[in-house]
């Protein structure tokens, strides 16, 4: 009987740690993936982040922390920053470092959680010139409202305790952020773009908690987790400096400007080379970044050729011209977006509008500056510094050269002259004073030689030499 307790004993310890292996290994260590956002929000932030939301998936990381300290940036690439977060499966968590303003605040509202230190703050997302800082027009708020207060409600309130409470974060917060006529009871009056401090987003239920260090925050999130930083590779800063607003200007203008020097030009030159670098440069890390597919770049390809075609075989300037330009805009345009293919579904129609309004203002100034920098380098004086890169040797009509109407030269058939460098066959004669190039008919004609014109060709007189 004691034995039998005994094996029945040791068979329930044995199911118990069966039973209990699975929910150990359920206690395994915790990963946490750590990144930066610590610089104005640009093309540069949109690869880090891109990079280390891969590598978070790649290493099987639990949780994602964004350290962020930012004034702002380009709307665009914080909308990208924005998608990719939301699409995360893992969590991602924003630790607001003193600053998170602008295109910031609307990054840090698709975080699934958010953490400010003491004396940081969040808002103030108003649409503003990058040039002179002033108020966009009202369409730039009026997008920015939207995806503001989208963005809000993208996470809702899953606490029922509270049956009032939709959203983790209130929408009508996130707008006021944006418009300064968004009018809430107790938080924001109607005359002021609403910034909030860490303690009045915590009290506004936008923030979760105030924390001191990011340090702080990784042992909130995951106690005793183990934490991994992405450190952004020397690559990634020059993937991001090829794919920023005003490099991408500038390529622009160096393609354009290398095809209008080269066609001013004979022969094939520098200028085309300047050309198809630049090309290389603004579609490959757009490419590589998977937003330039193979038909865009063909699509470009196929407006050049059309308008050298346009320019070169087909007199005038029609359908071929018009429909060069509109492929070639249309290339550099819709490469900068990221459709899916010939699918647009997942574009917003204010992200073709900044790319297409980029590539616009990039052509013009292109054709401006290259009919400016072209008058001032093909008219550049002698002595001038733009003289260098021009000819300066000029033909003078004293020294031979001179046009000559093909008429004129017919009326010198059957007179003599003088020949006044040897022919062997070319050289020049003198006829009647003037001097004039020559051909002989075949034989060797000595300096001095008189001669007879026998015919005309291209432009060149047909001499023989004369019989005494």
């Amino acid at each position: 009987m004691h034995l039998l307790k005994r094996i029945i004993m040791a068979s329930a310890l044995l199911c118990n740690a069966a039973m209990a292996t699975p929910q150990g290994a359920a206690d395994k260590t915790q990963k946490v993936l750590v990144f930066d956002i610590r610089e104005d929000i640009a093309s540069t932030a949109w690869i880090h982040t891109s990079e280390a939301l891969r590598m978070a998936r790649d290493t099987r990381a639990d949780h994602i922390i964004m350290n962020m300290n930012t004034y702002g940036g380009e709307v665009t690439f914080a909308d990208s920053i924005r998608s990719a977060i939301l699409a995360c499966p893992i969590p991602v968590y924003a630790f607001i470092d003193v600053n998170a303003a602008s295109a910031g605040a609307l990054i840090a509202t698709a975080c699934d959680s958010i953490y400010m230190s003491p004396g940081a703050s969040i808002g103030a997302c108003t649409v503003v010139s990058g040039s002179d800082g002033s108020k966009m027009p009202d369409k730039y708020q009026s997008y920015m409202r939207a995806i503001m207060r989208s963005t809000a409600e993208a996470h809702p309130w899953r606490d029922g305790r509270d049956s009032a409470r939709l959203y983790l974060r209130d929408p009508r917060i996130a707008e006021a952020m944006v418009d300064e006529s968004v009018f809430i009871d107790g938080v924001v009056d109607s005359a002021h773009v609403l910034t909030l401090t860490t303690l009045e987003a915590i009290k506004m239920n936008y923030c979760e908690g105030q924390m001191r260090n990011i340090a702080e925050v990784t042992e909130h999130v995951a106690p005793g987790a183990v934490v991994e930083k992405y450190e952004p590779s020397v690559f990634a800063d020059i993937k991001g400096g090829l794919l920023s607003t005003g490099l991408r200007g500038i390529l622009i203008l160096l393609i354009i400007g290398g095809l209008y020097f080269e066609l001013q030009t004979p022969g094939i030159g520098f200028a085309l080379f300047v050309s198809i670098g630049a090309a290389v440069l603004y579609f490959a890390p757009l490419y590589i970044d998977g937003l330039a597919a193979n038909w865009e770049i063909l699509l470009f390809l196929v407006g050049i050729g059309l308008l050298a075609a346009e320019i070169f075989v087909i007199p005038g300037f029609g359908i071929a011209g018009i429909a060069g330009i509109i492929c070639t805009v249309a290339s550099l345009t819709l490469s900068l977006v990221g459709n899916d293919g010939l699918s647009f579904e997942g574009v917003s129609s204010g992200e073709i509008a900044v790319s297409l309004w980029v590539v616009i203002v990039s052509l013009v100034l292109s054709v401006v500056l290259c009919v400016v920098a072209g008058r001032k380098l093909f008219r550049a004086k002698r002595g001038t510094p733009l003289s260098k890169f021009t000819l300066e040797t000029s033909q003078e009509a004293d020294r031979g050269y001179i046009g000559v109407e093909k008429k004129e030269l017919d009326s010198l058939i059957g007179q003599s002259g003088e020949a006044v460098t040897d022919l062997r066959p070319g050289g020049k004669v003198r006829i009647a004073g003037e001097t004039y190039d020559a051909i002989s008919d075949g034989t060797f004609v000595e300096h001095g030689s008189q001669v007879v014109v026998s015919a005309t060709s291209s432009g060149q007189v047909v001499v023989r030499i004369a019989k005494n």
